[in-house]
């Protein structure tokens, strides 16, 4: 580990004073002893980082890399050790040169209060870092490692969020809705009406933050647009006689939580919940947008035609030729899209069937964010419906589709194996659609 004076000159180049600093009493933490004195200097380190600016805050992260990862000497040492002689000992002396120094340093620096939120807050820094800095994304395994156990679901709570919820949360809530903005409090008030619902997960050591949350609808039917559930005036009948419970918006609040998985769970427990108060509910689904499918278009309608199959190509051709290669014949008032949209409709369903059921360039089973979450938590991609989202966003996202993933409790687990296995359980009223790709 670099001393005080050499870290000091490592970092003079990026106005590094603070950041030298910063790193000394890092090590500090690291090496010193006593609960009292690390909660001190835990305190003063946040303190630090708080005053950087974002050229430093860079130049940190390179001295996290550089003075706090593992010898990968030392390691391979321990691990020949262990091979040779596979005991308790080896293989603890083995684990302990394996984990980075990193993620001791983060636990100490846990112990000062706030310090979950703060690193929360480090951990976004970073990850806008990484992406200048590839190498910076070593720092951020350790960190991920760590969130992942802190955050278990085991250490979460699920809570409803009704109009009796303290103010405080319910404008976290307003403040975090990505999907369907949220118009003020009387539009917050119609969505936690006696037939919606809002659950969301907290964490001790965030008790004022929600993590995650997802919204409800309790409906008759499986929704074909989220004009219905939004502008739906509350239902006049008993909600526990609905038969549908439809999850329409989904929320990550935290983008420090980012890769660690908190959705899935919360989906899951949801389920239980409703089944349980529910107990007519024949079915679950969502209602959920398809945020890549107009940019996946446009890459495909900017291909060449031999470069493609000739089914793809047809279609791809005449909505070149109706809506122009950078769709820029869209109306841009969305009052007249589906004007616009409607003579297309049969091969715009059919792109976006073919979209939502192709494997990504990366090895994901799919290319769609939003589909890899829903069937990878055990779902069936059920319909597309068309002109479900005339706003300016669903247009620009996905030209106005949404789609329903259905779950199924007795389905679940055989479709997320399958998932696993690069296999997309969808219905034959979305494969049908599909061209060949």
């Amino acid at each position: 580990m670099l001393g005080f004076m050499k870290a000091r000159r490592a970092f003079r180049a990026e106005g590094g004073a603070r950041v030298a600093r910063l790193l000394h009493h890092c090590a500090k933490l690291l090496t010193g002893r006593g609960q009292a004195v690390s909660v001190s200097l835990a305190r003063d380190i946040w303190t630090l980082y708080a005053a950087l600016n974002r050229r430093e805050q860079v130049a940190f992260f390179v001295g996290l890399l550089q003075e706090f990862s593992p010898d990968p000497k030392r390691i391979l040492a321990a691990a020949e050790r262990y091979a040779a002689e596979p005991s308790g000992e080896t293989l603890e002396a083995l684990n302990r040169l394996v984990e980075s120094p990193r993620q001791e340093l983060l636990r100490r620096l846990n112990r000062a209060p706030g310090g979950t939120a703060a690193i929360l807050r480090l951990r976004e820094h970073l990850m806008a870092a990484a992406r200048e800095d590839p190498k910076l994304a070593m720092v951020d395994v350790d960190l991920r490692h760590l969130l992942t156990s802190w955050f278990n679901p085991g250490f979460l709570q699920v809570v409803r969020v009704d109009w009796r919820t303290p103010a405080y949360l319910l404008e976290r809530i307003i403040a975090h809705e990505a999907v369907h903005e949220i118009r003020g409090w009387d539009d917050l008030r119609r969505r936690l009406e006696r037939d919606r619902r809002c659950f969301a997960f907290f964490h001790p050591a965030l008790p004022d933050e929600p993590l995650i949350f997802v919204e409800v609808a309790l409906v008759d039917e499986m929704p074909s647009s989220i004009a219905s559930l939004l502008d739906a005036p509350p239902a006049r009948g008993d909600p526990g006689r609905a038969r549908v419970a439809v999850l329409y918006s989904i929320n990550n609040c935290q983008p420090g939580l980012r890769g660690v998985s908190l959705g899935n769970f919360l989906v899951k427990q949801v389920a239980e919940l409703l089944a349980a108060e529910l107990p007519r509910l024949r079915r679950i689904c969502t209602l959920s947008p398809i945020p890549g499918f107009s940019a996946w278009l446009l890459t495909h309608l900017g291909t060449q035609v031999g470069a493609r199959p000739q089914p793809l190509s047809e279609v791809l051709h005449v909505v070149a030729r109706d809506l122009g290669r950078d769709l820029s014949r869209l109306a841009p008032d969305p009052s007249q899209a589906r004007e616009r949209l409607e003579p297309l409709k049969r091969p715009l369903l059919a792109l976006c069937a073919t979209y939502l059921l192709s494997p990504a360039p990366e090895g994901e089973a799919v290319q769609d964010p939003v589909a890899r979450f829903h069937l990878n938590n055990g779902a069936r991609l059920e319909r597309i419906n068309w002109a479900a989202d005339l706003s300016r966003r669903g247009l620009q996202q996905s030209l106005g589709m949404m789609v329903n993933y259905l779950y199924d409790p007795r389905a679940i687990e055989a479709n997320h194996d399958r998932y696993l296995q690069g296999r997309i359980v969808a219905s034959r009223q979305v494969t049908s659609l599909a061209l060949e790709r």
